[in-house]
């Protein structure tokens, strides 16, 4: 059995802006995964996402990125647990975006493309844009969140049917204390009066 990479990126969470939250692993718990450790990893990301900035990112765009992640992580949650938006949440992210306006330009080419953003803060506008018309339309109600208390990665789930994040660790642990909590409800049979032989 390969052994998972909690370092490695998610990229299978149905949108940028998800993929973005999987950044950090297990989020909610006492030691969390930090994916986007250095501006050469935000610089990698942001690469695979095809977002690559003229200007490669510093410190100072990893910890906007971060907390850009973080602020979108707050509106998620509260979006998929059908709870008013954190007041300050909204205001920091339209904060964000109105500081950072990248206007759409496309290019021609072999297929559609936008021309690639100049620095990193654009990039990371694009991203809060697309979070933005999701959590604000029907779209919404495609997304879904892992039980995993420890989790709770937010992902696209149309068809309502996936239980736990793309994450195969989460749905083995959840598989494995599903099938404990059955295993002890199940009353032994040997302890049952009625299958107890008489003297």
């Amino acid at each position: 059995m390969v052994k998972e990479d909690k370092f490695a990126f998610r990229f299978d969470c149905g949108a940028v802006w998800l993929n973005l939250l999987a950044t950090r692993g297990r989020s909610f718990s006492t030691e969390p995964v930090e994916r986007l450790a250095t501006p050469a990893r935000l610089a990698e990301w942001l690469e695979h996402c095809e977002l690559s900035p003229a200007q490669p990112p510093d410190r100072g765009d990893l910890e906007k990125a971060r907390q850009l992640r973080e602020i979108l992580r707050a509106l998620a949650l509260a979006t998929v647990d059908e709870q008013p938006p954190p007041a300050d949440a909204v205001a920091d992210l339209a904060g964000f975006l109105s500081e950072h306006d990248d206007p759409v330009r496309l290019a021609a080419a072999d297929r559609l493309r936008r021309q690639p953003p100049t620095m990193t803060m654009n990039a990371l506008a694009r991203i809060a844009r697309q979070a933005v018309d999701q959590l604000s339309s029907s779209d919404r109600l495609a997304l879904k969140s892992c039980p995993e208390q420890d989790c709770r990665g937010i992902f696209i789930d149309p068809p309502g049917r996936r239980r736990w994040c793309p994450s195969p660790a989460c749905a083995s642990r959840g598989r494995v204390r599903a099938l404990r909590a059955r295993r002890n409800a199940t009353p032994d049979a040997n302890s049952d009066p009625e299958n107890t032989p008489g003297p």
